[in-house]
């Protein structure tokens, strides 16, 4: 089956309903979505599929063909940091860092349906589990992305 991860179509030999997460890190070596739970709660393994954020530990690879993937890595384009990634840089957002690559990505998925997100907002779209709790610094971060995103 055929996979466009981050702009680059791959050939994949593949069984169809191998996790997303899996055929991303173990056959294509994109190593930023990561494995938490397993089970679809924590999302760590979180990637925007078309936009939209899906939990990679449990979406079928075969539900990903021909479908656009964007995992951490392709967040930047040509070289140049995406505002959310800046912003969580400029906020010394990640403690461990192991869920960050999930939790900016949902940020960007709500920032492109939301603009000018509330706390209440954020509260409702940022799902995945930090258990560092980064929680009042992703909120601030996600306020400063979205100011960054007006003034461009």
């Amino acid at each position: 089956m055929k996979l466009n991860v981050n702009g680059q179509t791959h050939q994949l030999d593949v069984e169809p309903e191998m996790p997303l997460l899996w055929a991303l890190r173990d056959e294509l070596d994109i190593k930023g979505p990561k494995y938490g739970c397993g089970i679809a709660l924590c999302g760590a393994c979180t990637v925007l599929l078309n936009g939209e954020p899906v939990r990679s530990c449990s979406y079928p690879v075969s539900s990903a063909a021909g479908q656009q993937v964007v995992s951490i890595e392709g967040l930047a384009t040509k070289g140049k940091l995406h505002a959310v990634q800046k912003a969580w840089i400029d906020h010394q957002v990640p403690q461990c860092g192991y869920c960050q690559g999930g939790q900016m990505l949902a940020a960007v998925a709500l920032l492109k349906k939301k603009p000018k997100p509330t706390d209440e907002d954020i509260d409702a779209a940022m799902t995945n589990i930090c258990r560092c709790g980064t929680y009042a610094r992703m909120r601030t971060a996600i306020h400063a992305a979205a100011r960054q995103a007006g003034q461009s």
